[in-house]
């Protein structure tokens, strides 16, 4: 009878999670590029088959069943690690950072774009502010810490206690330097587990650094009254310099992110055009011209409309998807390819000779541009997901790296061509922060712009970003120029800023 009452529990538990997994799949499964375009679902999704799947092993460990054994650990091999899984999280916080998105509106999954809607559990909101805390990131720990709080606070059931949370919190908080909101939230704790021994001994440091921060206040308010308020003199005042406050890169580069920042004058927006373009008369586009039109003045970019057909876009991306590797950034001083913090995408290339497609794509650049295609760099294709990003950077080497495409030997990077091959419901936008230029994903459109002067000398103003992706899948694919072959093509000028 034992027995029998421990198979009838294993049975019962089993299809309680079967049950509770094809919930979770079903719209995943229909969409599942639109599903896990949601940060939200794709953090779930990551948790769920790495730290989650431990309770399933669990259970099928009583099942002697040899088969059934093996083959979960054989499909295990292909689930999220914890890598993978705390890669998800520190999107999330990115995202979080980059749009000011509060807690509670990620948790809800209340963000623009959204085909599937996701809601975060208690145990998902610490298990986010758990993965900043490993990360010395106080600030982020405190920021889901209190939206799990909230949660347990509007009755939503967890197997999460209050005294976790509150641990947690305090001391985030009192990293932070608030030590009177840490004293508060540790007296709360208290209030629910009067012997916690950790909780006892941060009483009594928290109380003693407040007394000791409330005397030092003290002596200099006393200090003030003695010795009196130095005035400044009007000769003082009319030597203090007046200096402008710079914005700093990271903030205008998030600031355009998020559609604000420097705006066009009217004068300037009258004189960006669109046309009807055959690049001079190119024989392939004499009779059916490209639409073309201005983005950005200086530095002059434009985009092609409609330059690259679905066909065209769902063969790349099938060529490439077997290949996509985690995208690598040239180490300025070893000059050796390695993974960034701050380009967070996958990548692959792809080479004329081995699809017809490839070359015509190419063709169809150097058609349009004028400029030779034979040493120009193969088409990069990358795919940006959620808070896939790759921060402000030059395509051309600079002074300070004269062996940058040495080994190439076809020179500096001319010229960018990049298509956008996917919409993208919310961010990814390509900003140009040093001029306030925003350029936005549109799915069948490529934008062109030169990296180098005709001289030869690099064009800072062509400092760019890709913004993190919000909610979507990024698909993008680029072409990058190179210098040798273009002598008679794009002559080059005397005056570095011609």
């Amino acid at each position: 009878n034992t027995v029998s009452r421990q198979v009838d529990l294993y049975r019962m538990l089993m299809l309680m999670w079967a049950d509770k997994l094809d919930l979770l799949s079903a719209t995943a499964i229909l969409d599942p590029e639109g599903f896990l375009g949601h940060p939200v679902n794709a953090f779930k999704l990551m948790k769920r088959l790495n730290t989650e799947w431990g309770d399933l092993e669990s259970l099928v460990l009583s099942d002697t069943t040899d088969g059934f054994i093996s083959n979960l650990t054989i499909q295990r091999q292909h689930f999220p690690t914890d890598e993978d899984q705390t890669g998800a999280a520190k999107a999330l916080l990115r995202l979080q950072d980059t749009y000011r998105l509060d807690a509670n509106t990620i948790s809800t999954g209340d963000l623009p774009g959204v085909k599937h809607k996701s809601l975060m559990t208690v145990e998902d909101c610490y298990e986010l502010g758990k993965i900043a805390y490993s990360d010395v990131d106080y600030y982020h720990t405190e920021l889901w810490m209190a939206q799990a709080l909230k949660q347990l606070d509007r009755g939503e059931e967890s197997t999460m206690d209050r005294v976790t949370l509150l641990d947690y919190l305090s001391y985030s908080i009192y990293q932070q330097g608030d030590i009177e909101r840490a004293l508060e939230f540790t007296k709360q704790l208290l209030a629910l587990d009067p012997e916690h021994q950790r909780a006892n001994g941060n009483l009594k440091y928290f109380e003693f650094q407040l007394e000791k921060q409330k005397k030092a206040e003290e002596d200099i308010t006393q200090k003030e009254k003695e010795g009196g308020k130095k005035e400044t003199t009007k000769k003082e005042k009319s030597k203090k310099k007046v200096s402008i406050p710079q914005v700093p890169e990271r903030k205008k580069y998030e600031m355009l992110c998020r559609g604000e920042g420097i705006r066009m004058t009217p004068r300037r927006l009258s004189r960006l055009f669109c046309r009807y373009y055959d690049n001079h008369h190119n024989p392939m586009y004499v009779l059916a011209p490209v639409k073309q039109q201005d983005e950005w003045d200086h530095p002059y970019i434009v985009r092609f409309l409609d330059i690259i057909s679905d066909k065209e876009m769902e063969r790349v991306k099938q060529l490439a998807k077997p290949r996509l590797r985690r995208a690598t950034i040239s180490n300025p001083i070893t000059g050796v390819l390695e993974t960034a913090p701050y380009r967070i995408s996958k990548s692959a290339w792809l080479t004329g000779y081995e699809d017809p497609m490839i070359d015509k794509i190419n063709q169809r650049i150097e058609d349009l541009t004028g400029l030779e295609m034979d040493t120009a760099e193969e088409l990069q294709v990358a795919n940006y997901g959620v808070g896939g990003q790759y921060e402000p950077h030059f395509d051309f080497g600079r002074k300070d790296e004269p062996d940058a495409f040495k080994e190439l030997g076809t020179g500096n990077r001319i010229a960018t061509w990049l298509f956008y091959m996917s919409d993208v419901a919310a961010g990814g936008a390509t900003v140009f922060p040093d001029v306030g230029a925003a350029v936005y994903p549109q799915k069948g459109t490529a934008v062109f712009w030169y990296n180098l002067f005709p001289s030869g000398e690099g064009d800072y103003s062509t400092r760019h970003a890709a913004c993190p992706v919000l909610v979507g899948n990024k698909w993008v694919s680029n072409k990058w120029i190179h210098e040798r072959g273009q002598e008679w093509r794009r002559p080059c000028s005397l005056n570095e800023t011609d």
